[in-house]
């Protein structure tokens, strides 16, 4: 499909939903985002990536959105703004972060959010607010929880399923309260019914990808549940994915999961809580991280299993995963940490050799 008809559907789906519903959402006016942002003034900007720029602003109602502003025009753009849009304009849970509008004006690509004054977790645990220990385990088991229930909105309740592909603590914002949104569908994949997976092109952040999907490009609900499993232990740990110790990288889960086989979660808990969690949360937070994270994705739990562990509410589920043969058949480093180190070199190698032939 080309990128003109991309849009047609879009607008026809932006039809379809209006008939069923008032939308929630509208398309902006260059000019109004221009004002909203002070012109895409430098102070306001609140992060770059890869795909450009995220910039505060304030509309003239005195409501605060966030715009994030395409930084190249091409067709990779294009096609990774429409799916970003056509799949907000698809969800709604509290969980996941709202569309507030787009602009497509030109060769000016813009989608406009609300505001999370709080930013993402990434800039609690490892960036610009890590040193405020804003973060107590209240708030980090709700962010576990919140940002479970949004995947599990997209794998289960979405129509179609949809695989989010980029889990990651960038991605996961925190609004007023400290809620968390799971955002940028960028990378997303629609699941068509029946399916158990889609091959594609390798999207996504080192240090989050399932082995399969790094390797083979297979990319299935299981793909997000290991990236969230990740997310888990550095909630728990504040611990970045891959760390560098004594000039080489270690994985997260090559650090942890001796720890937990040993029951030590009390070394595994992030030094900036100051012992103060509640401990039996705290081994099932570390827990599920790693049964979601280990290579074999056959073992992977669902993401419904995933919220049920983490509430802990089923009492023979959570004895059952500490009993798993994961945290008792731990044989001097011996452990799934171990390949997954092997298949982020082996990616990274095969990124280089992709990027030699010019692919």
């Amino acid at each position: 499909m080309d990128f003109p008809s991309r849009f047609c559907c879009l607008r026809v789906f932006d039809r379809k939903q209006n008939r069923k519903k008032q939308s929630t959402w509208r398309i902006f006016s260059l000019k109004e985002l221009h004002s909203a942002t002070n012109n895409f003034n430098y102070d306001n900007k609140l992060g770059e990536g890869g795909f450009g720029s995220v910039y505060w602003g304030q509309l003239w109602d005195g409501s605060q959105i966030a715009v994030k502003r395409l930084k190249v025009y091409s067709n990779k753009a294009e096609m990774e703004f429409a799916v970003e849009v056509e799949i907000l304009a698809r969800v709604r849970h509290k969980n996941l972060l709202s569309l507030r509008g787009y602009c497509a004006e030109g060769q000016e690509r813009l989608i406009v959010y609300d505001y999370m004054p709080n930013l993402s977790l990434l800039s609690h645990l490892h960036g610009q607010h890590s040193a405020e220990c804003l973060l107590d385990w209240n708030r980090r088991m709700n962010i576990a929880l919140g940002s479970a229930e949004g995947i599990l909105y997209l794998h289960h309740h979405a129509t179609p399923h949809i695989i989010h592909r980029d889990i990651k603590a960038s991605n996961v914002l925190l609004d007023a309260d400290f809620n968390a949104q799971v955002a940028d569908f960028g990378f997303a994949k629609l699941i068509p019914d029946g399916a158990t997976h889609v091959t594609t092109r390798v999207k996504g952040t080192l240090g989050y990808l399932a082995p399969e999907y790094a390797m083979l490009g297979k990319a299935s609900e299981s793909c997000d549940v290991y990236s969230f499993g990740i997310l888990l232990l550095e909630l728990a740990s504040g611990k970045k994915p891959i760390e560098k110790v004594n000039a080489t990288r270690r994985s997260i889960t090559e650090w942890a999961l001796p720890l937990a086989c040993q029951k030590k979660f009390s070394e595994i808990a992030d030094v900036k809580l100051n012992g103060d969690y509640v401990e039996d949360e705290m081994k099932r937070v570390i827990l599920v991280g790693l049964i979601c994270a280990t290579n074999q994705a056959e073992k992977r739990p669902t993401i419904l299993e995933v919220v049920e562990l983490l509430k802990g509410e089923v009492k023979e589920k959570v004895v059952a995963l500490e009993n798993d043969e994961m945290f008792v058949d731990y044989n001097d480093g011996v452990s799934i940490a171990d390949d997954s180190s092997e298949f982020i070199s082996e990616e990274k190698e095969r990124k280089q050799e992709i990027e030699k032939v010019g692919l």
